[in-house]
């Protein structure tokens, strides 16, 4: 299991995986609103996506309502889940 720490922006145009903060944190933007979990659901939707995964292989354990969260992954190594989401962020970038 490897726990990301996210930092999200919620109602942004685009949804994409912008990059990495220097506090090592995921910075990511959807376009769902902070309401009900709309946020929460598409940045699991997203990071599945860019993993190759289920959306069920990832949960959220911290900052249900913060911009700040952490992700649990189930089935991919750190190391692993770092070069998958460093290539979607490649691509985001062209």
């Amino acid at each position: 299991m490897t726990r990301l720490n996210v930092h999200v922006h919620p109602g942004a145009r685009e949804e994409r995986i912008r990059g990495w903060l220097e506090s090592g944190e995921l910075r990511v933007a959807v376009s769902a609103p902070p309401e009900a979990g709309r946020a929460n659901q598409a940045v699991i939707r997203l990071l599945a996506a860019a993993l190759g995964l289920k959306p069920r292989a990832i949960a959220l354990s911290r900052g249900a309502t913060s911009r700040r969260k952490a992700f649990e992954i189930e089935g991919l190594d750190e190391s692993e889940a770092r070069r998958r989401l460093d290539r979607a962020i490649a691509a985001g970038e062209k």
